[in-house]
């Protein structure tokens, strides 16, 4: 049975055995001809589905295919009821797999041109465990030009990129303050107002300065500036270097003669560790600030009492212990960013996954260095 529509889509639908149902679509299946196709091929679809077991449409004579005609193929499909097991595409050329691709045929399980494969658990323990090998080869591969990149730049300062640096403290800092500033008062507001319930039933109201003060300078305010500062520097770093090393924009720099490491990591590198201690630093006055809100609100302690009660707390060695974390954090936040960017592969959906991988990667690092700090300082004390 022959169909002609206008001359430009053609198909032919035949029953070579009772169970089997073959369609052969020719001339052009686009905006024009897919719903008068469509529509014919609906109307003598009805007549051979009872008992069917299998499908092939057979694209090959197709000379022109857009998202229409991709449409009109998934509505064929859906119109046999069959499984995308028993229904098959035969005939597609490259073009028409482009269009394919281009509407997620492949993805949506509607146009079975190649059935994936059954996971196998030995393969994906495989392929996990060599893509870490490789990811732990790049990682020390990338510090080490790391580590080139600086000493070449302590030999010609000049070498470095002032504006750049610049830059990054700027969108680093300056433009985190608000945030770190507002979350700080805020969590220094929640440890008086907590601490505030136990002490005061002892007579220790006088205490909560001291718990506040303490507990931001050498490990809240710190922690909590890294989290923050890897949220929204860290991500916008990979964000950034994953953008440029999908359009090629790195591998420019490489063919002029320039060393991307000190194009693009070394001026956020230096930023980072230049303005995240600040920022920590900033982190526990507001935090001090919140605690004395409720110090002086709540527990009707005079405000002068309680801010000398706080810089008693508060020791030369917590402060510098505090901003050193800070400056350790803000060195795992530029690195991890940056590398996730340079690891970047494929499309735009790269771009997300390399800023979600780079915010998550510098959070756990953050915790754990943090755990370290802490495991450091007993055996310190000890």
């Amino acid at each position: 049975m022959r169909t002609d529509i206008a001359d430009k889509c053609r198909f032919e639908i035949r029953t070579p055995e009772p169970a089997k149902l073959q369609i052969f679509l020719r001339g052009d299946l686009v905006l024009d001809t897919a719903p008068i196709c469509l529509k014919k091929i609906r109307e003598n679809l009805r007549k051979k589905l009872p008992g069917l077991e299998k499908t092939v449409i057979d694209i090959s004579g197709i000379q022109h295919l857009d998202d229409y005609g991709a449409m009109v193929l998934s509505e064929i499909r859906n119109l046999t009821g069959l499984s995308p097991e028993r229904t098959e595409i035969t005939g597609a050329n490259e073009d028409h797999r482009k269009i394919l691709g281009m509407t997620d045929f492949d993805r949506n399980s509607l146009c079975p041109l190649s059935p994936p494969p059954a996971p196998n658990l030995v393969i994906v323990a495989g392929e996990t465990a060599i893509n870490a090998y490789n990811g732990f080869l790049y990682f020390i591969s990338f510090i080490g030009a790391i580590t080139v990149s600086i000493a070449r730049t302590i030999r010609h300062p000049r070498s470095i990129r002032g504006g750049d640096i610049v830059t990054h403290m700027k969108t680093t800092g300056v433009d985190a303050l608000p945030v770190v500033g507002l979350i700080s008062l805020m969590l220094g507001l929640i440890i008086a107002f907590i601490s505030s319930m136990q002490l005061k039933l002892y007579g220790a109201n006088i205490y909560v300065a001291n718990l506040v003060a303490l507990a931001m300078v050498s490990e809240l305010g710190p922690i909590m500036t890294g989290i923050i500062v890897a949220g929204r520097s860290g991500s916008a770093y990979a964000a950034e270097i994953s953008t440029m090393k999908i359009s090629e924009e790195i591998d420019a720099l490489v063919v002029m003669g320039f060393d991307p490491n000190q194009f693009l990591v070394l001026p956020r590198l230096i930023a980072a560790l230049v303005v995240v201690p600040m920022l920590a630093m900033f982190s526990n006055i507001f935090a001090i600030a919140g605690g004395a809100i409720i110090g002086v609100s709540m527990l009707n302690l005079p405000l002068d009492s309680y801010i000398s009660q706080s810089m008693e707390a508060i020791t030369l060695f917590e402060l510098l212990w505090g901003l050193s974390k800070a400056g350790v954090f803000a060195v795992l936040i530029a690195i991890t960013g940056c590398l996730r960017g340079f690891q970047a592969k494929g499309g735009a959906s790269s771009v997300g996954n390399a800023a979600t991988s780079a915010v998550v990667t510098s959070i756990f690092l953050i915790v754990f260095f943090d755990s370290m700090f802490a495991v450091i300082r007993i055996y310190w004390g000890g």
